[in-house]
């Protein structure tokens, strides 16, 4: 699938959000993660893509759903529009 250049900027800093798992993209774009380990490595600098990587493999990263405690059933904020959105709702 081809994507627009915002489109592919949503998609990396979805990306590199750590609290945004790799089904949140999927979603919202039809990208399965190897589709979206494609793009960071295309269009992210060698150490920069090196760097996400390792930070996605690593405890910290809740990138995949497996690794979430139970509890957290949503992608988003609750204040949040639609995830097809991304936008903050106004109060």
């Amino acid at each position: 699938m081809n994507y627009n250049e915002l489109q592919i900027d949503r998609i990396i800093e979805m990306a590199w959000e750590d609290r945004t798992p790799f089904e949140a993209i999927k979603l919202q774009f039809g990208l399965p993660e190897s589709g979206v380990i494609h793009i960071m490595r295309k269009n992210l600098k060698v150490s920069s893509f090196k760097r996400w990587r390792k930070r996605v493999n690593s405890k910290v990263s809740l990138k995949h759903l497996k690794k979430r405690h139970p509890e957290i059933t949503r992608f988003k904020c609750q204040r949040q529009k639609n995830i097809t959105g991304n936008k903050i709702s106004k109060r």
